[in-house]
C-alpha cells in the first residue's frame, strides 16, 4: 500500500452515456467494488505498474480496462449483451507506432472528439480536425494544405496504415479523401517522431483505418443536405471483419440557393457562381478488412476509389452603357481520379517479437479542359460629346484555352520489426520502397506580354523590329507547354531503439534513418547521395500525483529530416542535371516540451521549437543572352529559419462541458540566394529573405463542446488568424503596347501596329504588408436519440460553417480593370471564401 494511490472509474452505457447504477468492478488483486447511483466507484491500485479490471452489469458485455500510470479518472462504456453473457470486451496494448500523444512528438485526436469536430459542415473530412490543433496555420474552409509550424503546406505527408498517400486529396486540396467514417484516430506528428518514418521535413499526418467489431454487425447511414454517407460493418468467423463506406456529395441545391441569392445581392465574389453547371462533386468508395488467424497472425487490407470534378459554363454580355464592352463564353471542366489498395500482415513469432509487413500501390489522374472564347472587346473612351470607341479587339487577340492531364502510379512496401529485449528495452528496424511514376502533358494558347529589343527576328530573317529599337509588345503562345514522364526510387532504413525505466520515470528514443533517391527519366537517370538523419528524444517525468498534478513531464528532441517535393517532378534531360547535383529538402529541428496532467481530466501542454532548412529546392526561368530564348534552372540551395511555439489546453470526456484550447506562434523565414533580374532576365541576383504566402504569425483555436442534456450536444469552434504577406502595391498607371499575332504586328485601321491602352500597377514584396485577420466561427446543434429495443441511435443535427462572413471577411487588396483603370470598390477576400454562411442539416442513424 505504500506505493498504491487511488483511481475513479465511471462505467456507462456506451450508447445512451447513461451511469450504471451497481455495476461491480473486480480489482486486480480480486477486490469487489460497486459504483455507485453515478456509476462511478474509487478503487486502489498500485503506482509503480499498470493493471487491469473487469467490469460486469447485467445485461451486458464484460468490459476489461487498463489502468495506465497516469491519470485519475476513466470512463468505460458497456454494449448491451444481446442475450449473449459473460462474453469479454478486452481494450489491448496498441501496436508499436499507432496513434498516441506524446510530448515534443505528436498529437492525437481520437473517438468522440475526432466524430465531433471532423463530422461537421457540408464536407466532412478529418482535415477539419487536423487543423484546429496546436502547430497547424489556418487555411481557410476550402484548403486541407496547411502550414505545418512554418513548413511548405505540400510537404505535410500522410500515412494510412504505414502506407503513403502521397496526394490525399479531392478538388486539387479543397478537402483530404480521408472520410471521418473510414479512420479511427489520426496523429499530427510534429515534432521529432519516430525514425520509422520519412519523406516530411515539415510534419506528418498518421492515420489508423477504422477495425470491425468481432461481436456484432454495424450499419450507419447519413443524409444531409449536401452528402449521403453509407457504412457497413460486418463480422467475420468471430475474429475478424469487413467494412464497407461509400459517399456521394450534391451541391446542386446548395449552388442553385447561392445564385437565387445573387439575384438580390451585388457581391463580387458572389456572382461568380453563376458560371457553375456542374456543381462540384465527390463520389467515393473505401473497404476495411481484418482478420486474425490465429492469436500470433492477424492479416488486413484497405482500399480506396475516388472521383471528383467540377464544371462551369458560362456566357457574359456586358451591358451596353459599360465603357467595356465583351461578349465571351467560357467553358471549363476538372476530373480527378483516385485509387490506392494497400495489404498487410501482423505476426508474433515469439511473445517479444512483432513482424510488420505492407505491400500497396497507388493511382491518380487529373484532367483539366478550359476554353475563354471572345466575340469581341470594345473599350471606348468618354468626353463632353459622349463615348467614342478607342479600339475593339476580336476573339482571335483574345482567346485561349488549356488542356492538361497529370498522373502519378506508385508501389510501395515495406517490413519492420519490432523486439522487447527486456528491463525497458526495445529495439526496432525496417526497410521501406517506394516507387513512383509522374508523368504530365499540356497543350494550349495564351499571351504573354514582354519588352523586345531589336533586332528582332534575328538574321537572316527581315528584321521587324529594327536594331536599337524597343517596344512592348503583347503576343500569343501556342503549342505544348510540358511533356514529363519520369520515374523515382526512394529507398530506406531504419534503426530504433527506446528505453523506458521503471515506473517511466526515464525514457530515451534514438533511431537513425537512410534514404536514397534513385531518379529515372526520359533518356537521362540522376543519381543521388544516401542521407543520413539521426533522431533523438529524452522523457523525464518530473513528478507524479503531487496536489493538483497527476504527472509532469519535460522532454527534449532533435533531429534531421528530408524529403523531395513535387518540384522535381518533370525534370527533363535539357535541365542538364547531373549525378549528385540533385539533393533532398532537408531540415534540422529541435524540440522542447512540458506537459502537465491534472486532476479532473485537465492537461496542458507547451513545445518550443526551432528548424533550420537547407538544400531547399526551386526553380526559374533564365533567358539567354543576346536571344529570345528562356531555360528552367534548378537549384538546390535554398535555406529556412523556423522558431516559434505552440500550446495546448485540454479536457476530454467530460459530462457537461470539454474540448482544447490552442495557440500556435509561428516566425519562418525562406532565403532564395540567386533569382533573375527584372530588368536583364539573363543575369540573376540574391532574391533575399521573406516571408512565404502562407505565413501567418498568430494562429488561436477554441473548440467547446457543451452538453447541456445527455442527448444533446452544441459544438462550437472559434479562430483567430494573423493575416498573410500580402504585395505592396503603388498607384494605378497606363501603360501602352503592340498588338501581334503569329505573323508578327496587328494593323489597325490607319495601317500601322495597332496601339492599345493597359492598366497596370506596380507590386513589390514588403515584410511589413499583411492581410487582415481571419475569424472564423462553426457552430453544430445534434440531437440525440437512441432505441434500446432495436439499438438503433439517431443523431439530428444542423451546422453552420463561416459564421461570422455575414458582418466580417478578411480582407487583401483591391482589384481593378485592366482595360479601364478602375479601381472596383471593396477588397478582395483574403481566404477566397464565399461572403455567406455554409448551413448543412442533416439525420444520421446508427445500428
Amino acid at each position: 500500500m505504500l506505493w498504491a494511490r487511488e483511481v475513479i472509474i465511471i462505467v456507462e452505457d456506451f450508447d445512451l452515456e447513461i451511469p450504471l447504477y451497481g455495476a461491480v468492478i473486480r480489482s486486480w488483486d480480486g477486490s469487489e467494488y460497486i459504483c455507485d447511483e453515478e456509476g462511478s466507484a474509487i478503487i486502489t491500485v498500485p503506482a509503480d505498474r499498470q493493471v487491469s479490471v473487469q467490469i460486469t452489469y447485467p445485461g451486458y458485455e464484460t468490459g476489461r480496462l487498463v489502468i495506465p500510470l497516469i491519470g485519475s479518472s476513466f470512463t468505460l462504456g458497456l454494449h448491451l449483451g444481446s442475450g449473449i453473457q459473460s462474453r469479454e470486451l478486452i481494450i489491448e496494448a496498441a501496436r508499436p507506432g499507432v496513434s498516441e500523444t506524446r510530448t515534443g512528438r505528436s498529437v492525437a485526436i481520437s473517438g468522440e472528439t475526432l466524430e465531433r469536430s471532423s463530422q461537421i459542415g457540408i464536407i466532412e473530412d478529418v482535415m477539419t480536425s487536423i487543423k484546429l490543433l496546436p502547430g497547424v496555420g489556418y487555411t481557410g474552409m476550402f484548403n486541407a494544405l496547411p502550414s505545418i509550424r512554418g513548413g511548405d503546406p505540400g510537404d505535410l505527408m500522410a500515412v494510412l496504415d504505414g502506407f503513403y498517400v502521397v496526394n490525399p486529396y479531392h478538388w486539387g486540396g479543397g478537402f483530404s479523401i480521408f472520410d471521418p467514417h473510414m479512420i479511427s484516430s489520426a496523429q499530427l506528428s510534429h515534432g521529432i517522431f519516430s525514425t520509422r518514418y520519412g519523406h516530411t521535413i515539415s510534419g506528418l499526418l498518421e492515420l489508423s483505418s477504422r477495425r470491425v467489431s468481432i461481436e456484432h454487425t454495424e450499419l450507419q447511414l447519413g443524409i444531409s443536405t449536401s452528402a449521403v454517407n453509407l457504412n457497413a460493418a460486418i463480422p467475420i468467423g468471430g475474429a475478424g471483419g469487413l467494412m464497407l463506406m461509400g459517399k456521394v456529395t450534391y451541391w446542386d441545391p446548395f449552388v442553385w440557393t447561392l445564385k437565387q441569392l445573387n439575384t438580390v445581392w451585388d457581391n463580387e465574389t458572389l456572382q461568380y457562381i453563376n458560371a457553375v453547371t456542374t456543381a462540384p462533386y465527390i463520389r467515393s468508395t473505401a473497404s476495411s478488412f481484418n482478420y486474425r488467424i490465429n492469436s500470433n497472425l492477424e492479416v488486413r487490407a484497405n482500399a480506396f476509389l475516388g472521383f471528383d470534378g467540377a464544371g462551369a459554363d458560362y456566357y457574359n454580355v456586358s451591358p451596353d452603357t459599360a465603357l467595356v464592352q465583351s461578349s465571351s463564353h467560357m467553358v471549363m471542366n476538372w476530373d480527378n481520379i483516385q485509387t490506392f489498395f494497400i495489404s498487410g500482415l501482423t505476426f508474433n513469432p515469439f511473445p517479444k517479437m512483432v513482424l510488420n509487413a505492407n505491400l500497396g500501390f497507388g493511382y491518380e489522374q487529373t484532367k483539366v479542359d478550359a476554353n475563354f472564347l471572345y466575340d469581341y472587346l470594345r473599350v471606348y473612351d468618354t468626353g463632353s460629346g459622349g463615348r467614342t470607341l478607342r479600339y475593339e479587339l476580336g476573339g482571335e487577340h483574345l482567346d485561349s484555352f488549356m488542356m492538361g492531364t497529370q498522373s502519378a502510379f506508385n508501389i510501395q512496401g515495406r517490413i519492420d520489426l519490432d523486439y522487447e529485449i527486456g528491463n525497458g528495452f526495445f529495439i526496432a528496424g525496417g526497410l521501406q520502397e517506394l516507387f513512383s511514376n509522374d508523368s504530365s502533358e499540356s497543350d494550349g494558347k495564351f499571351f504573354l506580354e514582354r519588352r523586345i529589343r531589336g533586332p528582332y527576328p534575328l538574321p537572316p530573317l527581315p528584321p521587324i523590329i529594327q536594331a536599337g529599337e524597343e517596344r512592348f509588345i503583347r503576343y500569343p503562345v501556342y503549342g505544348n507547354m510540358g511533356e514529363a514522364s519520369n520515374k523515382r526510387f526512394n529507398t530506406s532504413a531504419y534503426l530504433l531503439s527506446e528505453y523506458f525505466s521503471p515506473g517511466n520515470r526515464f525514457g530515451a528514443e534514438l533511431g537513425l534513418r537512410s534514404d536514397h533517391l534513385y531518379f529515372l527519366g526520359d533518356g537521362f537517370t540522376i543519381q543521388t547521395m544516401p542521407v543520413l538523419n539521426p533522431r533523438l528524444n529524452l522523457d523525464f517525468n518530473l513528478l507524479r500525483n503531487r496536489w493538483i498534478a497527476e504527472s509532469v513531464d519535460l522532454t527534449l528532441g532533435t533531429g534531421l529530416f528530408s524529403s523531395m517535393n513535387n518540384a522535381i517532378a518533370d525534370i527533363s534531360l535539357d535541365d542538364k542535371i547531373g549525378d549528385f547535383v540533385l539533393k533532398p529538402n532537408r531540415s534540422w529541428t529541435s524540440v522542447i516540451g512540458l506537459r502537465t496532467d491534472f486532476t479532473g481530466g485537465w492537461s496542458f501542454n507547451i513545445e518550443g521549437y526551432f528548424k533550420y532548412v537547407f538544400n531547399r529546392a526551386y526553380q526559374y526561368q533564365l533567358q539567354e543572352p543576346g536571344t529570345e530564348q528562356f531555360n528552367r534552372v534548378f537549384r538546390f540551395n535554398s535555406d529556412g529559419l523556423i522558431y516559434g511555439f505552440d500550446l495546448m489546453l485540454q479536457r476530454l470526456e467530460s459530462r457537461y462541458i470539454d474540448g482544447w484550447l490552442s495557440y500556435t506562434f509561428t516566425h519562418a523565414k525562406y532565403y532564395i540566394p540567386e533569382w533573375p533580374s527584372w530588368r536583364r532576365p539573363w543575369e540573376t541576383i540574391e532574391y533575399g529573405w521573406y516571408f512565404p504566402g502562407y505565413h501567418r504569425f498568430h494562429n488561436l483555436n477554441t473548440v467547446v463542446n457543451f452538453k447541456p442534456l445527455r442527448n444533446f450536444n452544441i459544438y462550437t469552434r472559434f479562430g483567430l488568424a494573423s493575416g498573410r504577406p500580402m504585395a505592396m502595391v503603388g498607384e494605378i498607371t497606363s501603360y501602352e503596347i503592340e498588338v501581334w499575332d503569329e505573323n508578327g504586328p496587328v494593323l489597325g485601321e490607319d495601317g500601322k501596329p495597332l496601339v492599345i491602352t493597359r492598366y497596370n500597377r506596380d507590386a513589390f514584396y514588403s515584410d511589413d504588408s499583411r492581410t487582415t485577420w481571419s475569424i472564423p466561427l462553426d457552430v453544430k446543434f445534434s440531437y440525440l436519440m437512441f432505441n434500446p429495443v432495436n439499438r438503433v441511435r439517431t443523431e439530428l443535427y444542423i451546422a453552420i460553417e463561416n459564421l461570422l462572413s455575414l458582418v466580417y471577411v478578411a480582407q487583401a487588396n483591391t482589384s481593378f480593370n485592366q482595360y479601364t483603370g478602375q479601381e472596383n470598390t471593396g477588397s478582395d477576400s483574403a481566404n477566397y471564401e464565399l461572403p455567406v454562411p455554409m448551413v448543412s442539416v442533416g439525420i444520421r442513424w446508427s445500428f
